[in-house]
């Protein structure tokens, strides 16, 4: 493992087109586990110039059953929308959450889907698609997470803070972040490039507004980093391309799910290639992606790695996860096939064990949607993924 090298990671803000795609799903699908904790959803998303899309597979009671909306239901779905849109600040001539057009494409779940993942007789739930899923942790950062992705977060969601709160009410909702950091024996050290392309009021579309947004955005840089982090000025870049106006689904259209690395650990660690937002926690996609950062957090919680990757597998309508994979890449102080052995004796990794354990079935899905579904703070029903709840267990394994 090279210990000297430089990594980078990006993050895109909540008003980022693709984001805005996945706030609206997850809202969707908050929005039906509130009526019904069994409800099974994959709901995508596109946004575009004054146009909201929702297409997908749903079965809810209370909300469609049997082939038809239930009263109000519709409405309700569209309001949904409006208020996901509007939260996140889009009040502009192309993107409007009073005045855009909405498609409601949402129908009913495939029987033939329905009939391996649901519970019955002798038979478990099964996993609601095949796949590979990773979780990851390293001790880089309080929350365990690579440091070049938990920087670029923060310097945007103190943007975005900024902006709802109007202390830079200079700045729109659609913006991007980069950090590149240098390491040294394996740690973080020091940046050595930063950017932030951020979507501005047109105040700013001249010489002195583009200094006073350079200026905004390198105080907040150091403000997030570490004392002593930020790079010399001309590896900081501000709107690099120039004027930055024109942004959001009105500037480039938006789908559910295409800012996975983003989500997770900002290509530091493997991803299966799976999206989360809008699917129901049955999608193993979803919720093993979960349970495998959950395990890899308590296992470097414990002291057992100071990096861990966790990787499991499953078929579509089997219950049992097909492998389980431990890698402390060089860090462990166990046996990687001894905490292999552990690791489902603390948890049942079948899709209903790991939706009891973390008590997925629960309207929590929206706030995953911007800033990373991993290295937040648990928070009541939120997060539970990143609770450290095992680590007493696994020390005491070994």
């Amino acid at each position: 493992m090279r210990s000297s090298y430089l990594f980078t990671s990006e993050s895109v803000s909540e008003g980022h087109p693709d984001k805005v795609s996945d706030q609206i799903s997850d809202a969707i699908v908050d929005l039906f586990l509130s009526k019904d904790p069994e409800a099974r959803i994959a709901c995508e998303t596109l946004t575009t110039t004054q146009l909201v899309v929702l297409a997908g597979e749903i079965r809810c009671k209370g909300v469609y059953e049997n082939g038809q909306w239930a009263p109000g239901a519709l409405e309700e779905i569209e309001r949904t929308v409006r208020d996901t849109v509007k939260r996140i600040g889009y009040e502009q001539d192309g993107f409007n959450w009073k005045s855009l057009r909405f498609e409601n494409n949402l129908h009913g779940q495939s029987a033939h889907i329905a009939q391996g993942v649901d519970a019955s007789g002798n038979k478990d739930e099964g996993a609601g698609d095949q796949g590979i899923m990773f979780g990851y942790a390293c001790n880089e950062t309080p929350g365990l997470m690579p440091a070049t992705l938990y920087y670029s977060h923060k310097i945007l969601e103190k943007m975005a803070a900024d902006r709802h709160s109007g202390e830079a009410d200079f700045l729109e909702p659609d913006a991007k972040s980069q950090v590149t950091l240098a390491f040294e024996n394996g740690k973080p050290v020091r940046a050595t490039a930063l950017v932030v392309s951020t979507q501005h009021s047109a105040a700013l579309s001249n010489p002195e507004g583009q200094r006073k947004l350079r200026d905004y955005a390198k105080n907040v840089m150091e403000a997030i980093l570490p004392s002593g982090w930020l790079p010399a000025d001309d590896a900081i870049y501000v709107n690099p391309t120039g004027l930055f106006e024109i942004g959001g689904p009105d500037g480039d259209a938006g789908l559910t799910g295409r800012k996975i690395i983003v989500d997770t650990y900002g290509g530091a660690a493997p991803h299966g290639g799976g999206a989360f937002s809008g699917k129901d926690p049955t999608k193993v996609d979803r919720s093993a992606a979960y349970v495998s950062r959950y395990l890899a957090k308590n296992v470097v919680a414990a002291g057992l790695a100071d990096r861990c990757t966790i990787q499991l597998s499953y078929a579509i309508g089997v219950a049992e996860p097909l492998s389980l994979y431990v890698d402390t890449h060089g860090t462990g102080k166990i046996d990687e096939a001894k905490i292999e052995a552990v690791l489902p004796q603390l948890v049942r990794l079948t899709p209903r064990g790991i939706r009891t354990h973390l008590a997925l079935n629960k309207p929590i899905y929206q706030p995953t949607a911007a800033y990373g579904h991993f290295g937040r703070t648990p928070n009541g029903d939120f997060f539970p993924w990143e609770k450290t709840d095992l680590m007493d267990a696994l020390k005491q394994a070994f």
